[in-house]
């Protein structure tokens, strides 16, 4: 008899709260009001400080890459190292990794703990956005295709001379 008893009042709660929680609008989908599908070269970055995010995709912007990330993550070192366990990362022999992308959900990940400097991001996002173009984790088509990118970064930065 208390089972029923709970089960009803349990029951009575959830109806009212569920009840609270509906839409005066019969129309459940507006189309008018529907987001816009994304475009091409929209992405996310994640973790980042606001000056890492604006630096980032400034860079970005300027290596006018084939193939955009969806992501960009910015993650502690143990961050990091445990990502690179769960996608088992393999680094060459002689290299060190300061930052990888996962091909199937085009996401670059980046060890904000180790990155040195502004101009060392853009030299490695470019070869991270190799691997991207390439559509392949191997290292040397992922430099093949950041010589361009990396192209349009020295480019930039050079002062016009009038």
């Amino acid at each position: 008899m208390r089972l029923r008893i709970w089960t009803t009042l349990f029951l009575a709660t959830i109806a009212q709260v569920a009840w609270g929680q509906t839409s005066t609008n019969p129309k459940l989908v507006n189309a008018e009001v529907t987001s816009p599908e994304p475009s091409v070269n929209s992405y996310t970055v994640l973790g980042a400080t606001s000056e890492q995010e604006a630096l980032v995709r400034a860079q970005i912007r300027i290596m006018q890459p084939d193939v955009y990330p969806l992501r960009v993550l910015f993650v502690p070192h143990w961050k990091y190292v445990d990502t690179t366990r769960t996608f088992r990362l393999h680094v060459p022999a002689g290299y060190t990794s300061a930052m990888f992308t996962h091909l199937p959900s085009r996401s670059v990940f980046i060890d904000s703990d180790r990155y040195v400097s502004d101009d060392s991001l853009g030299y490695w996002v470019a070869h991270e956005l190799g691997h991207l173009a390439a559509n392949s984790a191997s290292e040397n088509a992922a430099d093949k295709a950041a010589r361009e990118y990396r192209k349009h970064l020295k480019a930039a930065r050079k002062p016009d001379v009038h």
